[in-house]
C-alpha cells in the first residue's frame, strides 16, 4: 500500500513537473515570437531581452543583428549601452558606503565636495547626498548636459561650471531630471571610497555578481568584443553612428552591459540586495530607501489615458517608482547616442525585465510593459502597437520642428554686414569658448569644448544663419544661429537654436571676448 502510494505520488509529481516544463517552454517560445515580430515591425536592427521570474532567468536572448546590413547576430552576451540605467548602480554603491558609515544620505554634499556650488549659496550649502539621486536640485531637466557631452572636461570641471546654470524651479519642490547631480554623486563616491566611480562599481557590484560582460567605459569594448553598433533612427530607417565616450558622466549613464549580465543585477534587486545565503550587496533597509518615493513626478493626461491603473509616479534613489495593476513597479529608461534601454521590476511578483536595443525608438519600454502584462494578467494593453504609433508620430514631429526652425520668414533678405564682420571669438561662462571664422566665402562655427561641434553656416535671413553640422549626431541635426548686435551695430552675442529634446543649446550665452575684433 505504501509502495503504491509512493509510486502514485511520483507519477503525479512527474506529470506536474512535465506540465510546468512544457508551460515554461511554451511561454518562452511565445515570448521570443512576440519579441522578434515586434523588432521587425518597429524596424529595430537588434535587441536583447532578459526576463527573471521567481529567482530564475527564464529568458536571456538576442534578436536581430548587431549592425544593420551586416550578418553578426545579437545574442545574450552582446554589449549595449544601458545609459541612465547606470544610475541605480551609483545609488547602490552609495548605499554600501552609507552602511559602512563612510557616507550618510543626509550628509551635506559640501562635506565631501567643498568646492561644489549651484545657483544659490544656501542651496549649495544645504544640498545633501540623497538630493543628488532624486532630481530635486531645482535645475531643469537635462540642464547643462552640453557640459559633459563630447567635451574634455573632467567631472569636477563640469560641476564647477554648474554654478552658472539658473534654476528652473524651487529646491526640493521641483522635479528636474539632472545628470549633473549624478556626476556629483560619482564624485562623492570617488572621495569617500578613494577610487574612481568605475573602479568602485567594478569591485563592489560587477565582480561579486560575476558580471564579466559589463564595461564601465567604451575604451573596454575592443577587449570584450561582441558589441552592438549604435544607430540613429530616422523617418526613413536606421543610420550607423559611432560609439561616443561617456566617461565624464559615467556615474549618470556610463555602463555598457548585456542581457545575461543584467539578469544578474535584476535578480539581486528583486532579492533586496541578497546575492546568496551568505552574501549581500546591500541591506533590505537600503533597498527600501532606494525604492521609497523621494520626489513626486507629474502624471500627464496622456499617460493617465494610456494607463488608467496608474495613480502615482515618483523618483526614488536612482529608480522611477509607480503603481500598475495594484502593484509597485520599479523601473528606469536609458538613452545613449544610438541606443535605448529599459529595466522594469515588479517586486511583489518577483518579476524583472530588461530590454536593450541598438536603436533610438521606444520599443524598449513598450516591450517591457507587454511582457509584464503576460505575467501579471488582467487587461492586456496594446503597448507595442500604441508605442509604435507614438514613435512614428514623434519622429515626424521632430523632423517638422527642424524644418520650421530653418525655414525663412523674411524673403529676399541679405546679411546686414560683410562676412568678416560676423567673425570673432566668443565665450560663455557656463560652456567655454566659440569661434566664428571665415573659410573661403563661408562662415564656420566652432564650439571649442567639443571638437566635433563644427558647422558651416548658410544664410537664412537677416542676421540669422542655418547651422549645417559637418558630422552627424544622434540627438540633433540642423539649427540656427543669430548674430545679435549692440546699439552701434557690432555683433556682440550669439544665440543658438538647435531643435532637440536632450541637449540645450539655448543655455549657451556666448558673448564676444573683449579684445576680439569688434565686428564693425
Amino acid at each position: 500500500m505504501q509502495k503504491r502510494f509512493f509510486l502514485s505520488v511520483v507519477v503525479v509529481w512527474g506529470i506536474v513537473l512535465c506540465s510546468a516544463t512544457t508551460q515554461a517552454q511554451t511561454d518562452k517560445e511565445s515570448l521570443t515570437t512576440l519579441i522578434e515580430n515586434a523588432r521587425q515591425e518597429w524596424g529595430v536592427p537588434g535587441l536583447a531581452v532578459a526576463v527573471v521570474k521567481d529567482g530564475q532567468t527564464i529568458l536571456s536572448a538576442g534578436f536581430g543583428v548587431r549592425e544593420t546590413g551586416k550578418p553578426d547576430l545579437v545574442d545574450a552576451d552582446t554589449l549595449f549601452a544601458i545609459a541612465s540605467n547606470s544610475k541605480a548602480f551609483t545609488a547602490a554603491v552609495l548605499a554600501q558606503l552609507q552602511e559602512e558609515s563612510r557616507v550618510h544620505w543626509s550628509n551635506k554634499v559640501q562635506k565631501h565636495l567643498p568646492w561644489m556650488q549651484l545657483y544659490d549659496p544656501w542651496v549649495s550649502a544645504e544640498l545633501r547626498v540623497d538630493d543628488l539621486l532624486c532630481h530635486r536640485s531645482g535645475l531643469g531637466t537635462f540642464s547643462g548636459d552640453l557640459l559633459w557631452w563630447g567635451t574634455a572636461y573632467s567631472p569636477e570641471e563640469v560641476l564647477r561650471r554648474t554654478r552658472h546654470l539658473p534654476p528652473e524651479g524651487s529646491f526640493r519642490a521641483h522635479y528636474g531630471y539632472s545628470n549633473l547631480m549624478f556626476l556629483a554623486a560619482g564624485e562623492v563616491i570617488r572621495v569617500a571610497d578613494q577610487r574612481s566611480w568605475g573602479d568602485a562599481v567594478k569591485a563592489r557590484i560587477l565582480e561579486p555578481l560575476e558580471m564579466q560582460r559589463t564595461a564601465t567605459s567604451v575604451t573596454q569594448l575592443t577587449e570584450l568584443g561582441n558589441a552592438a553598433t549604435p544607430h540613429k533612427t530616422t523617418e526613413t530607417g536606421n543610420e550607423v553612428v559611432p560609439w561616443v565616450n561617456w566617461d565624464t558622466m559615467a556615474a549618470a549613464g556610463g555602463l555598457i552591459s548585456s542581457a545575461s549580465d543584467m539578469s544578474k543585477w535584476v535578480r539581486v534587486q528583486l532579492d533586496r540586495g541578497k546575492v546568496d545565503d551568505s552574501r549581500r550587496l546591500f541591506s533590505e533597509a537600503s533597498s527600501r530607501r532606494m525604492w521609497t518615493s523621494h520626489m513626486p513626478m507629474a502624471l500627464s493626461e496622456a499617460a493617465l489615458k494610456r494607463n488608467p491603473s496608474t495613480h502615482f509616479r515618483a523618483y526614488g534613489l536612482g529608480w522611477v517608482l509607480s503603481d500598475y495593476k495594484g502593484r509597485l513597479t520599479v523601473s528606469h529608461g536609458g538613452g545613449y547616442d544610438g541606443m535605448y534601454s529599459h529595466v522594469l521590476l515588479v517586486p511583489d511578483d518577483r518579476l524583472g525585465i530588461v530590454v536593450l536595443t541598438n536603436s533610438m525608438t521606444g520599443i524598449s519600454s513598450s516591450m517591457a510593459m507587454t511582457i509584464a502584462d503576460r505575467f501579471l494578467g488582467g487587461v492586456q494593453t496594446e503597448w507595442l502597437k500604441d508605442g509604435l504609433e507614438r514613435d512614428r508620430t514623434g519622429r515626424q514631429d521632430f523632423a517638422a520642428r527642424i524644418v520650421k526652425a530653418t525655414t525663412p520668414t523674411v524673403t529676399d533678405s541679405k546679411p546686414s554686414r560683410e562676412l568678416t564682420h560676423y567673425t570673432g571669438n566668443f565665450t560663455c561662462p557656463l560652456y567655454g569658448d566659440a569661434e566664428i571664422v571665415l573659410e573661403g566665402e563661408k562662415l564656420v562655427l566652432k564650439l571649442k569644448p567639443n571638437p566635433d561641434l563644427v558647422a558651416d553656416l548658410e544664410h537664412l535671413q537677416l542676421d540669422t544663419w542655418i547651422i549645417r553640422w559637418r558630422k552627424q549626431f544622434a540627438w540633433f541635426a540642423e539649427g540656427t544661429i543669430q548674430f545679435v548686435p549692440d546699439a552701434a551695430g557690432s555683433f556682440q552675442e550669439l544665440r543658438l537654436d538647435v531643435p532637440n529634446d536632450d541637449l540645450w543649446f539655448h543655455e549657451l550665452k556666448l558673448k564676444r571676448i573683449p579684445g576680439s575684433p569688434s565686428g564693425k
